[in-house]
């Protein structure tokens, strides 16, 4: 199977992707090249134009050519866990693009293209794992979206748009972690009326100290930094996620050729 050939500069061909081309019970073309090592976007796939699902996610690619914007059929896209610092302007004319997943690569606010505001079919938007600390003002206009994921990034305050989406994952930004939730100035209100756990090892020194120092006297630990006597033998463990949807950004490198 060639698929069993991965490493660092695969090269993909159009013969390879007739091969992985498969439909889906809903009738879509669907073509899954993700982890593979691949770190060059495959020019070949420009010629598969009725395509409408392409997965090349846990690969390598820097970056996308403005060619993919011809890639018109597509609806899903999936490019998570690569290590893109920029998105095309051409991801604009995917006018068709109903899932876009960019989480766990190394995308700034300032490669995020203004073109995204043309996709007005979008539902879903992935920006998990991430450098981002602001989004294009276009994205408010987008009529269709209705599940955005931000986590893991920058913010230190979010649009008032996001306030209308269906479903918001904004946890482990730095407005996650001041007074209240972070809502505030142009920041979204709370979505959530549950308790939300953060793992210790997304809090600072000063925080996780003073949580622990908050604990019951009897859950204390006597040596003096906080822990509890059960913490001392916990191990953490990782449990093979394919998709990082709540990852630590610190991982991401070790994880992303995970198969």
């Amino acid at each position: 199977d060639w698929k069993e050939e991965r490493g660092p500069g695969k090269k993909v061909t159009l013969k390879m992707v007739k091969k992985v081309l498969k439909v889906t019970a809903e009738g879509r073309r669907s073509v899954d090249l993700s982890n593979l090592g691949i770190a060059t976007f495959p020019k070949c796939l420009l010629k598969m134009a009725d395509v409408d699902e392409l997965d090349l996610s846990r690969n390598l690619l820097q970056t996308l050519p403005e060619d993919v914007g011809s890639l018109t059929s597509l609806s899903r896209l999936d490019l998570h866990s690569n290590k893109l610092e920029a998105l095309p302007e051409a991801l604009g004319q995917l006018v068709g693009l109903t899932h876009l997943n960019v989480s766990n690569n190394r995308l700034s606010s300032g490669g995020l293209p203004a073109a995204l505001g043309a996709l007005t079919r979008l539902q879903s938007l992935n920006l998990g794992l991430n450098r981002l600390d602001r989004l294009p003002p276009g994205l408010a206009a987008l009529p269709a979206l209705q599940d955005v994921g931000l986590f893991d990034n920058l913010f230190t305050e979010l649009p008032q748009f996001l306030t209308a989406v269906g479903t918001l994952n904004a946890k482990r930004n730095p407005c996650s972690y001041g007074r209240g939730d972070g809502a505030g100035d142009g920041a979204a209100e709370p979505r959530a009326t549950g308790l939300y756990l953060a793992p210790e090892s997304s809090l600072c020194r000063a925080c996780l100290y003073r949580c622990r120092q908050e604990r019951p006297p009897h859950r204390r630990s006597t040596r003096g930094d906080g822990r509890g006597p059960e913490e001392d033998k916990r191990k953490r463990t990782y449990s093979g996620l394919v998709s990082p949807n709540s990852v630590a950004a610190a991982n991401q490198d070790a994880w992303r050729m995970r198969g």
